[in-house]
């Protein structure tokens, strides 16, 4: 009796223990390949932050000699960076609200059956899919200010006096009641460029969550006399707001740290130097590797709040479910 309850507890923890053993054995490939790929790389640019490495010593360069803040207090005392920072926050916040904007307008147009539904909803991931080369480049075509339809368009319908040069003039001016307002033209280009490229994702997110609503509260209320913008007021828009909290905080994660765009658009001129864009001139321009990865660390501070944030309330989202 004594040995048979002794053996029971005992064969339990050795199955355990071979089950343990078996997943690690299952896991250590991709460990491996996360461990070269992501983590030793990560770790070597935080090391090269704290030392004196231009471009061509890279090579030549020890892991651990020569440690250094400089490079971090030139970062932190260059006017560039925190312009380049207010851009990034600037072009982040716009470009987010737009894309978030418009997928829940267009969520919302095509939530509804009629004709040709499904080729619309095709056509509306054109922006997202199709190569950022080629969107870029069919902008700048649209926005030059010499053969450019868009500026055409103005002089033959708006009355524009002269073109303009949307992606390089950094500051334009507005008349609104005879007071002449300051614009930043390419910045906001390049954040409706944004927008318009990825508020398909959010069309996506807030459709599915759309097609998922009940509608027995909107009948209901159609019944009480609620009009359509108390409808969505009341009604669709509190049940959509969890999906647009995980949008927004995703959008901003992507789009902080967004370089290509900005780049082949404007390349980082006319107001639109962000982050990303600062770090690679520091790289390629003035060939400084240490602090080129003293921003990279920065940034890369920034994201790992960011996704923080987005941990926490997916967390806190979950609990929430019944």
């Amino acid at each position: 009796m004594d040995s048979s309850v002794d053996v029971t507890p005992r064969r339990g923890r050795t199955l355990k223990q071979h089950d343990a053993r078996t997943g690690l054995l299952l896991l250590t490939p991709t460990l491996v390949i996360v461990l070269a790929v992501v983590l030793v790389p990560l770790a070597w640019s935080v090391l090269i932050a704290f030392q004196r490495v231009r471009l061509i010593d890279v090579g030549r360069t020890g892991l651990f000699e020569k440690l250094t803040l400089d490079n971090f207090a030139r970062v932190f005392g260059s006017d560039v960076l925190w312009e380049s920072l207010r851009t990034t926050v600037a072009y982040t916040a716009g470009s987010t609200f737009l894309a978030i904007l418009l997928g829940l307008v267009a969520a919302l147009a095509v939530r509804r059956p009629f004709p040709g539904r499904s080729f619309v909803r095709a056509a509306m991931l054109i922006p997202y899919v199709a190569p950022v080369v080629a969107v870029t480049f069919v902008w700048r075509v649209l926005l030059n200010p010499e053969f450019g339809i868009v500026n055409s368009w103005g002089r033959e319908l708006f009355g524009w006096d002269d073109p303009i040069a949307f992606l390089s003039q950094a500051r334009g001016v507005v008349t609104l009641f005879g007071l002449d307002v300051p614009v930043p033209t390419a910045l906001l280009t390049v954040i409706a460029f944004e927008g318009w490229r990825y508020f398909p994702f959010a069309f996506l997110f807030l459709l599915a969550r759309l097609s998922a609503l009940p509608g027995d509260l909107e009948e209901a209320a159609t019944v009480d006399g609620a009009t359509p913008t108390q409808r969505f007021r009341h009604i669709v828009l509190p049940q959509l707001m969890p999906v647009i909290a995980v949008l927004v905080v995703l959008r901003t994660i992507w789009t902080f740290n967004e370089f290509d765009d900005i780049f082949l658009l404007t390349g980082g001129a006319a107001g639109t130097e962000v982050v990303s864009v600062r770090v690679y001139e520091l790289l390629t321009v003035q060939r400084n590797v240490g602090a080129a990865a003293a921003q990279s660390v920065l940034l890369a501070a920034v994201l790992v709040v960011l996704v923080g944030a987005y941990l926490w309330l997916l967390r806190r989202r979950e609990g929430a479910k019944p």
